[in-house]
């Protein structure tokens, strides 16, 4: 089979958060009208698995593909029930709930799903005082953190950070966290969506009775980890030429680059893994093998394992972001070596060991 760039019909999610950034401010094409908090980009779970809507393999699932052909779309090698990333701009336009995700052995025993949500967030745009919350500020008692949330008193127990443009923030699973108002951000993560929410309303505006919150306090307590501190990190960068690769976070599940091309770029062949590639700027032309495919603004592909070489080309200076499951010593930390990153800087990417 001759591969392609794979592009997807997009999941919309209309939770109450959002608002009309994502067509407005990011100039993505071809959305309803209303409200919309979230474009599922790239995803394979469960009823929400994308749809080729381009080349010779349109009206056929992610979950299809991925399962009839693993090594050439996924990578060499690569064994799972499902694609295993999943990608999505976020319009934070109100603040998003104050949750956590599980981690991959709570995802296998309490919810009996083969994986939880690791994430990561790169921030499109940010207004002026625009911050995070991530991670708790101490230790506390379980009775201390009920109370926080029963009181919705947040941050007195969780940090507080400012966030600007181009800021990557890795949030690993079981960490409480939240972001906005006035945020677009684009979120990479392991296909999976089981939350634990603190709120006292469902993601639609709808208030749960006093017994329903305090049991969904009570799960996401059960659930929550303190191991690691996110904070936003402007990333790390690589200069080639006239174009610019910035690393902004990496660990076992992903790595996620900022990619401003003045000039074409040549990615190389990547038989043990696919990229994910999102567009937040002006137009490019993907060039391989078999041909030639554009890639607008606010659009995302996915370039499969056995796609062997792709030129990107801009028409004018262009941003994209790269994501793919990485070989952290090869993919990452070689390279950053290289250009003389040390080990402190580079550990501040993320989780970079297995």
């Amino acid at each position: 089979m001759d591969w392609y760039p794979l592009k997807l019909t997009t999941n919309i999610q209309r939770y109450t958060f959002g608002e009309r950034v994502i067509p407005e401010r990011l100039g993505k094409h071809g959305l309803p009208s209303g409200r919309i908090a979230e474009t599922w980009e790239v995803s394979d779970y469960k009823d929400k698995t994308g749809t080729v809507v381009n080349g010779s393999l349109a009206g056929r699932t992610l979950h299809e593909l991925t399962l009839a052909y693993p090594n050439e779309l996924v990578g060499q090698g690569w064994q799972g029930s499902h694609f295993p990333l999943l990608s999505k701009f976020i319009d934070a336009s109100l603040m998003l709930p104050v949750h956590l995700h599980a981690d991959d052995e709570t995802a296998r025993i309490l919810h009996n799903e083969p994986n939880g949500k690791t994430e990561a967030w790169h921030i499109l745009w940010a207004a002026p005082g625009a911050t995070v919350l991530a991670g708790l500020k101490a230790e506390f008692t379980k009775e201390q953190l009920f109370e926080a949330f029963v009181a919705c008193d947040y941050d007195s127990v969780l940090v507080r950070h400012s966030i600007q443009a181009g800021d990557t923030v890795y949030v690993p699973a079981g960490i409480l966290h939240s972001f906005g108002p006035d945020t677009l951000v684009f979120e990479i993560q392991q296909t999976s969506n089981l939350a634990q929410s603190v709120m006292p309303t469902d993601l639609y505006g709808n208030k749960y009775s006093q017994q329903e919150w305090y049991i969904n306090i009570h799960a996401a307590l059960d659930e929550l980890k303190n191991h690691y501190q996110p904070r936003p990190n402007s990333g790390l960068k690589l200069q080639s030429a006239a174009n610019v690769r910035i690393f902004g976070c990496a660990s076992q599940y992903f790595a996620l680059e900022h990619w401003i091309l003045n000039e074409s770029h040549l990615e190389p062949s990547h038989p043990r893994r696919c990229l994910i590639l999102s567009n937040v700027g002006n137009v490019v032309q993907l060039e391989f093998n078999s041909g030639i495919e554009h890639l607008e603004q606010g659009e995302s592909c996915i370039l499969p394992a056995a796609i062997g070489e792709v030129r990107v080309v801009p028409e004018h200076q262009a941003n994209l972001i790269a994501c793919y499951v990485p070989d952290l010593q090869q993919d990452v930390i070689k390279p950053l070596q290289a250009a003389g990153y040390d080990q402190q800087q580079i550990q501040k990417l993320g989780e970079l060991t297995n």
